[in-house]
């Protein structure tokens, strides 16, 4: 059974991961569910409440680094409040209109209204919502990089 746990563990992992560049999968979640499935096939044999409560804090994390990466590239590139408000709207309210791609033209999008809204000319408007792309690729690098963290740590609890 240990076996089929794994596969299952690991096709989990590789969709989760795939799932930080396609918006349309939960990565993290589903990485922590491969982890979860490997220990119901596993009766728990290594795996302790403790380890799945801090591969959960990990997923929160990559929730979190989505808003704030994207927040804080707004900010660096002289976006304002409401450039960073735009955005995430345009974080939740995108992918309902555009599809995967929502998941990034929506905050750019977002961002960009929210400066002109305010009044800022269109080349500082602009500048704002190319911030909140850099903000969302450098937030897609980091929260793979906790995924593949996630990763390492279950293997090596496993392995140890």
């Amino acid at each position: 059974m240990a076996v089929i746990g794994m596969i299952l563990a690991i096709l989990l992992f590789i969709l989760g991961l795939a799932g930080t560049v396609l918006p349309v999968l939960p990565g993290a979640p589903l990485i922590w569910l491969g982890m979860l499935v490997y220990g119901l096939f596993t009766g728990f044999a290594k795996l302790t409440v403790g380890f799945y409560v801090w591969q959960g804090v990990a997923v929160v994390v990559t929730v979190l680094i989505d808003y704030a990466a994207t927040a804080y590239g707004t900010k660096r590139y002289g976006g304002s409040s409401a450039a960073i408000y735009g955005s995430i709207a345009g974080l939740l309210i995108g992918p309902f209109i555009l599809g995967p791609l929502g998941f990034v033209i929506g905050p750019f999008a977002g961002a960009l209204l929210g400066e002109l809204v305010k009044g800022k000319r269109a080349e500082a408007a602009f500048r704002a919502a190319f911030g909140t792309l850099i903000g969302i690729v450098g937030g897609t690098l980091l929260k793979f990089a906790v995924e593949i963290g996630m990763i390492v740590w279950f293997f090596w609890v496993l392995l140890s």
